[in-house]
């Protein structure tokens, strides 16, 4: 599909993609990508700068230059949108047809709709979950189960939860759509469709076009945003402050920058998210080349009560109460098992008192990743918020926060380990060959593993090896011991799987795997590469 002014779609064309990829649609993705595709590189290039004084010994600071918006008491965010005044109970998961439905009669507030983390980006899934939000904003979204045979239905509209839609994060790109002969940032892909076709059909509902945005390290990112935000309104002849856009802190340069961030999208603002897996990928991330004093325990010990993390979420709740901002917190990521009640009955305490924490600490809401779930949230929430719709109100005065708080990595208790080890290997193998074949969210051990999760798990092994860690209860992390344990585990996996072990896409995980964790080089994100062996 060519010809409209230097825009070109080179993925094929299914059922109903036309309903989506219409020419006006393209042309405002055009004029996005246009106005912003090369300040959307430089940033990112600002990002490998800072890296670079990072991996040279530099450190993070709340920055000098941006003072007088942090000191300016006077400024405030835009009062909450409508459906999105009390968000006690927020489920994310991907855009695929059943989980569109499930979601949006779980009983939850608000659904994350997830074209990132929770979503692989195959094309089909892009322009499809398109589909389904403007299908179930039609309230024409059907779906029935073909190995089952259960059918899937929207509830009443007042049942439903507001749709917020996680677009890709700026480091993506689209390659089935070229303008002037390069990709678009996948960023406005997801967000320019999405505004298109369904920004007047959730005004018609009382509501409005929403987002969450992922993975920003600074507020000039925010900035962008935000004049994009402009640019598609006034494309659309709908009003600048219409839109509105919760952002995701989870890279630990965005945590020195909380207040900037909501300064610069103030008018589209929503509030800050607590993205507590990408934050703890960010960190190893950011510090991986830094010695044993920013290496993590194995992911499975750390818990949101170490110093750091404390730091970060408290510092997230003073800053969003400030400014008149939501504040929300991360997500309860534990499937519940159909056969295990001695498990259920164990992990749903943690989640009850990882919710109950978060709601004293003065968080407005917080996430879950399954429908049962959402009971248990909404139950901690109720108890702290009663009748009133947030906490916004509770400014948490008495938290003090420096930089060397949010850098106190040191600090936090826990173990390496071999079992830990193997824990990583094991569930990047297993998340990479579901992510390659076309799911982004999967449940692996009672766990709802995303992007975030196999993003800890392989740097986290990186890291390990580069800084020749001792385990403790074992000999030191080599390459060599990566792969013996790797072998091991794939095995592992075979043995279990039996008939459904897909032996390609297995072969494919381990390719990546290696790619990503052996190498003298650290890749930025694992799913770039990922994405490049996709068709």
């Amino acid at each position: 599909m060519a010809g409209l002014d230097g825009i070109e779609v080179t993925g094929p064309l299914g059922e109903r993609y036309e309903e989506i990829l219409t020419p006006e649609a393209l042309g405002l993705l055009a004029a996005l990508q246009r106005e912003f595709g090369a300040r959307r590189k430089e940033l990112l290039a600002a990002r490998g700068e800072r890296q670079r004084r990072l991996s040279g010994g530099g450190t993070l600071d709340f920055l000098p230059e941006t003072a007088g918006v942090r000191n300016d008491d006077t400024w405030r965010v835009a009062a909450p949108a409508p459906g999105l005044e009390d968000r006690r109970v927020e489920i994310t998961g991907p855009t695929d047809r059943k989980m569109t439905i499930n979601a949006l009669n779980s009983g939850a507030k608000v659904w994350l709709a997830d074209f990132e983390d929770a979503n692989t980006p195959l094309w089909n899934n892009m322009i499809e979950g398109q589909l389904n939000l403007r299908d179930a904003l039609d309230r024409t979204i059907d779906f029935t189960d073909a190995g089952t045979g259960k059918s899937y239905a929207l509830k009443d509209d007042s049942e439903l939860a507001t749709i917020v839609v996680r677009p890709r994060g700026w480091h993506m790109e689209e390659k089935h759509l070229l303008v002037d002969g390069e990709p678009v940032s996948g960023s406005l892909f997801d967000f320019g469709l999405y505004f298109f076709h369904s920004a007047r059909r959730q005004l018609d509902k009382g509501k409005g076009p929403y987002f969450y945005l992922p993975k920003m390290e600074g507020h000039l990112e925010a900035r962008l945003w935000n004049d994009a935000f402009n640019l598609a309104q006034d494309a659309l002849e709908i009003p600048r402050g219409t839109i509105r856009a919760t952002v995701l802190i989870e890279t630990i340069p965005a945590a020195f920058e909380m207040e900037e961030i909501l300064y610069e999208l103030r008018d589209h603002s929503a509030g800050l998210n607590a993205g507590r897996w990408d934050y703890l990928f960010s960190v190893i991330k950011k510090f991986r080349d830094r010695g044993a004093g920013f290496v993590l325990p194995e992911r499975n010990a750390i818990t949101m009560t170490a110093p750091f993390m404390r730091a970060y979420t408290e510092l997230l709740v003073r800053t969003c109460h400030k400014r008149g901002a939501h504040a929300i917190g991360g997500m309860a990521a534990f499937i519940p098992s159909r056969r295990d009640e001695a498990v259920n009955k164990v992990a749903l305490e943690k989640v009850r008192a990882d919710k109950a924490r978060e709601s004293g600490d003065g968080f407005d809401g917080s996430w879950v990743a399954h429908p049962d779930l959402v009971p248990i949230c909404r139950e901690v929430f109720d108890g702290v918020l009663g009748d009133r719709p947030n906490q916004r109100d509770r400014l948490r005065e008495d938290v003090k926060v420096a930089a060397s708080d949010l850098l106190n990595v040191a600090a936090t208790p826990g173990d390496i380990t071999e079992a830990g080890l193997r824990n990583n290997i094991d569930v990047a193998l297993r998340y990479l060959a579901t992510w390659l074949d076309g799911a982004g969210a999967v449940a692996i051990h009672n766990l709802m593993e995303d992007a975030a999760t196999a993003e800890i798990s392989r740097s986290q092994v990186w890291q390990w090896i580069y800084n020749g860690i001792e385990l403790k209860d074992g000999p030191k992390v080599t390459k060599e011991l990566v792969e013996r344990i790797l072998e091991e585990e794939l095995a592992g996996i075979r043995t279990q799987l039996g008939e459904a072990y897909n032996a390609p896409r297995y072969d494919q995980a381990v390719a990546l795997f290696k790619e990503v964790t052996l190498a003298d080089e650290y890749s930025e994100f694992l799913t770039t590469p990922a994405y490049e062996r996709m068709p």
